[in-house]
């Protein structure tokens, strides 16, 4: 018999869609499992050493993607995702595989039922219907950069249920299309629809209530690109403490010079991964940039985390016992540092309003603090970079049928 295989679709908007594919990929890659990635050729760079077949998938552009998002409109028409399902369909009639994971490959709702193939969702849990904590918090939008947060909030929330109708009106006339039933004008059914629904993050920070049983917890899946390291990395002053500041490939890149403005007079070391934004080589003396650096290694060598507040970075941040400063501006980003700062492991500061002097002091408010740090500390035990994957693996053994090797007995098997 052939290996079961894994068919990964990786949406490329942001690298945070490809990166949470690849570590559930290796949990598999020693197995008598056979993955294939399917991915967009700009993240190419990171799949091009890993062991199993990587498949091309066009994405839309991570600009057209963060421009919709920026403006709160609908981030795919009908038409994208009627040309995605022909991709789909054409990868999985190829591949054969006998399980379907996506991440934020919405039409996969359609295609991989087209196919009958078993499909699984990778999600956040607070994009769950089942989420425990209700209430959208306000992201950046046009209007809040011209009114009153108070103003602007409450607009936002009187125009939300509409908005969000808007949202899910692509997906469900596409399934309409195909005879299938309307997902309603709840945004979260549309992002998480699916055979299974595998959340990327901690039941203890981002709980549920009724979760039904094709519902579950993955817990944090942790990532870092196999970079190679600047020439600077063993080089850094041992005197002061080391910031690592990352907006990722969804932040707003032009906050990167600001932020690096801000932090150039205070008495600490700032190590920048760009994400492939052009800044300054050395824009201030104390600041350290690379393109891109692994986010695990420099999390740990870190005090403070600076990031957009997404949950890629914020994970590697609190896995090291590290507080989050969430520079946040999409919804995704203000939900996932809610639960931060609920921890008492971090704080956020709207993308919109952020000023240099603001941020100086919360930074050194967060250096000197011991809240923050300990806060962050009680977090580590939940972002073990094991669990994950172990129970990625025993998901696939059951959705596949595939009988799981016997255990071993004695004190290695109990860990």
């Amino acid at each position: 018999m052939r290996p079961r295989r894994i068919l990964f679709f990786a949406e490329a908007v942001t690298l945070a869609h490809v990166a949470r594919p690849i570590a559930l990929a290796r949990a598999l890659a020693a197995s008598d499992y056979e993955p294939f990635i399917a991915c967009d050729s700009r993240y190419r760079r990171f799949l091009e050493h890993e062991p199993w077949p990587h498949l091309p998938l066009h994405s839309i552009s991570s600009e057209r993607f963060l421009r919709s998002l920026a403006k709160g409109s609908p981030l795919y028409d009908v038409a994208t995702l009627r040309s995605y399902v022909g991709q789909d369909m054409k990868l999985i009639q190829s591949v054969q595989p006998d399980l379907i994971v996506g991440d934020f490959r919405l039409s996969l709702s359609v295609s991989a039922r087209l196919a009958g193939v078993p499909y699984a969702a990778i999600s956040n849990a607070y994009w769950s219907p089942y989420y425990a904590r209700t209430g959208y918090p306000l992201p950046v939008l046009p209007i809040t950069r011209l009114l009153p947060l108070t103003v602007a909030n409450a607009l936002f929330q009187g125009a939300r249920p509409l908005a969000f109708r808007l949202h899910c009106k692509p997906l469900n006339r596409l399934r309409h299309e195909h005879g299938m039933a309307s997902l309603g004008t709840d945004l979260r059914r549309i992002y998480t629809d699916a055979d299974h629904t595998l959340y990327a993050d901690s039941a203890q920070m981002f709980p549920t209530r009724n979760l039904p049983s094709n519902h579950s917890y993955l817990g944090p899946v942790i990532w870092s690109p196999p970079v190679a390291l600047p020439d600077w990395w063993d080089k850094l002053p041992a005197d002061r403490p080391v910031i690592y500041l990352t907006l990722g490939s969804s932040g707003q890149s032009s906050l990167t010079e600001l932020i690096i403005d801000a932090l150039a007079d205070l008495p600490v070391t700032v190590i920048a991964s760009t994400a492939g934004a052009s800044i300054a080589p050395r824009p201030a003396a104390n600041v350290y940039v690379a393109d891109y650096l692994p986010g695990t290694e420099a999390a740990a060598r870190s005090k403070l985390v600076i990031c957009n507040g997404g949950s890629p970075t914020s994970q590697q941040a609190l896995a090291a016992g590290v507080p989050v400063l969430g520079i946040a501006s999409n919804m995704d980003q203000f939900l996932n540092m809610q639960a931060i700062e609920l921890a008492g492991a971090g704080a956020v500061m709207r993308a919109d309003r952020v000023r240099g002097p603001a941020l100086r002091a919360q930074v050194q408010r967060m250096l000197s603090s011991s809240e923050f740090s300990v806060g962050a500390k009680r977090l580590t035990p939940l972002h073990s970079a094991a669990e994950a994957p172990r129970r990625f693996a025993a998901y696939a053994d059951e959705a596949t049928g595939r009988q799981p090797a016997p255990r071993r007995t004695g004190t290695a098997a109990n860990d």
